[in-house]
This record gives structure tokens, C-alpha cells and sequence, in this order.
């Protein structure tokens, strides 16, 4: 049994984590086995996230005077709350995934910064691709142009050889003459 010391640092940690997070998910982790328990929480954590279960009265006095006040306040049932401090998307794919693989887990509602998110939304949030796949298409983008341009700049160069000049204003151009069929 917890004492009401070790009970106020506890609603203190989670009122800090709600404040601090850029979105938090309900979920469920009741009946899973340790392992499973111990690789969905690293998933969580991989992607700087973190899992808090808890009684629901404590994540409702936690949640007083916040955002989240009207998800966390009146809980039933069983329920742990995923903090999302940086990727967002990547916690809710670690708790997506696992549900997908484990009927015990379920992805609930939740808020990405202090929107409220119905369980649908949530789950579309999951689907995005994670933070880091966003960033390598992004620097794929910035890479393209740059790509094709030293491609141009090799073919030219490869071109001048080919017909023995120094420069590439020497080049000798063909028009490409197209056929028509009368």
C-alpha cells in the first residue's frame, strides 16, 4: 500500500509528464506476459517515450487542471497511459504494432500536443511513418536535385571524352530528327 507521500510524488511525476509531453495514448498492458510487457516498454522508450500504469484515481488527480483532465479524469477498467516526449507517431506504432500482435494490448484515445484524438485518429497517427523515415525522405528530397545535376555534370564530362574535346562548348549536337509516317 502506498503512503500519501509516495502517492503525491507520484501524481506530481505524472501532472509533469502530461505537461511535458508532445501527445500521450491510453492503452492497455493488463494480462500480457513479463517479456512482452518488457519488449513493448522498450519499443516505447526506443522511441523517447515512456508507459506509466497506475491506479486511475491517481492519473485523474494528475490530470486536474490540465489538458488531459477530460480523458484521465473517471477511468474504468484497466489502463496505463504511453507519454510521447518526442516522436509521437513512433510511440503510437510501438503500441499499435504490439496490439496487432497481442489481443491484451489496445491503442485508445489520446492527445497529440493538447488536441484531443478519438480512437481512430490515433490509430492513423500510428500509421504515419516514424520521425526518422520522415527525415530520410526529407534528406531524399534535398539529395535529388543535387543527385541529378552531378549526373548531368558526369554525362557532359563523359560526352566531351567521347568525342575528344577539352570543352564542353566544342560538343558537336545532333537534333534528334523524328520520323513521320505519311
Amino acid at each position: 500500500m502506498m503512503t500519501r507521500a509516495e502517492k503525491d510524488v507520484l501524481i506530481k511525476n505524472l501532472k509533469e509528464k502530461i505537461e511535458t509531453s508532445k501527445a500521450l495514448f491510453l492503452t492497455n498492458m493488463i494480462g500480457i506476459d513479463a517479456n512482452s510487457a518488457v519488449d513493448l516498454r522498450k519499443k516505447v522508450r526506443d522511441a523517447n517515450g515512456t508507459i506509466v500504469v497506475t491506479k486511475n484515481a491517481l492519473f485523474g488527480k494528475a490530470a486536474a487542471g490540465t489538458h488531459a483532465e477530460a480523458l484521465l479524469t473517471g477511468l474504468k477498467g484497466t489502463n496505463a497511459v504511453a507519454f510521447a516526449f518526442e516522436d509521437a507517431p513512433g510511440v503510437a506504432k510501438a503500441i499499435f504494432e504490439a496490439s496487432e500482435d497481442m489481443e491484451l494490448v489496445t491503442l485508445g484515445k489520446g492527445y497529440l500536443g493538447t488536441d484531443l484524438l478519438e480512437e481512430t485518429q490515433v490509430t492513423e497517427l500510428a500509421k504515419l511513418p516514424s520521425r526518422d523515415e520522415m527525415l530520410g525522405t526529407l534528406l531524399a528530397t534535398f539529395n535529388a536535385p543535387v543527385s541529378a545535376f552531378a549526373r548531368l555534370m558526369n554525362s557532359i564530362k563523359d560526352e566531351c571524352e567521347t568525342q575528344g574535346v577539352e570543352k564542353p562548348g566544342d560538343l558537336k549536337v545532333e537534333a534528334a530528327v523524328e520520323e513521320t509516317a505519311e
